[in-house]
């Protein structure tokens, strides 16, 4: 069974640009009383609001809203456009400065010997040390499962030698065909002058 033509709901104009929402309100769009009021070159104060539009007009800048909870509203005399340009500026440059911590992993067997096991602790120290997390697992395959205790027994002497720069989150525990053990990095101390 087809379905009934639709009417048509109206024509398309590809110039039509539907109007964005603004994150703060500006000029004719606060509608309180009064507000207070602050800015360069004004008296900071609570005015009516015809008395802060008509402040923000002869300086030919903007009324904003910036904190629109408090009581009365606070407004600022700004150029809109510079200030949507400085807060963006601010939020890129915070988000640069964030340091977003992601886990390494790194692999042993049961059978590692001593020299790969150094190099392995040498990369979890620089791991640790550059804020990341480490995830230490021993892989056992085949018959090498026979062999747990040699498996716990590297992960210990690993934690052991991780003391230094990072913490062990819990003992080791199997997951499958692995043993595992996760490090978080020690906070460091900025010394202090």
């Amino acid at each position: 069974m087809a379905f009934p033509p639709r009417a048509p709901r109206g024509t398309f104009n590809p110039r039509f640009k539907k109007e964005q929402q603004q994150e703060h309100r500006t000029n004719h769009m606060i509608r309180v009383p009064e507000v207070r009021l602050v800015g360069e070159n004004i008296e900071p104060g609570i005015y009516s609001f015809a008395d802060a539009q008509k402040m923000a007009q002869d300086q030919q800048l903007d009324l904003v809203e910036i904190s629109p909870g408090a009581t009365p509203p606070v407004c600022k005399v700004i150029d809109y456009n510079k200030f949507l340009y400085d807060e963006k500026k601010k939020k890129k440059e915070m988000k640069a400065k964030s340091k977003t911590s992601e886990v390494k992993e790194v692999r042993f067997t049961p059978n590692t010997d001593d020299h790969d096991f150094e190099f392995k602790c040498k990369h979890a120290e620089k791991f640790l040390q550059d804020g990341n997390k480490v995830k230490a697992h021993v892989q056992f395959k085949g018959r090498a499962i026979m062999f747990k205790e040699r498996g716990e027994l590297l992960l210990l002497k690993f934690a052991d030698r991780l003391k230094d720069v990072g913490a062990l989150e819990g003992m080791p525990k199997m997951e499958g065909k692995r043993m595992l053990v996760m490090f978080a990095p020690k906070s460091q101390k900025k010394p202090k002058n």
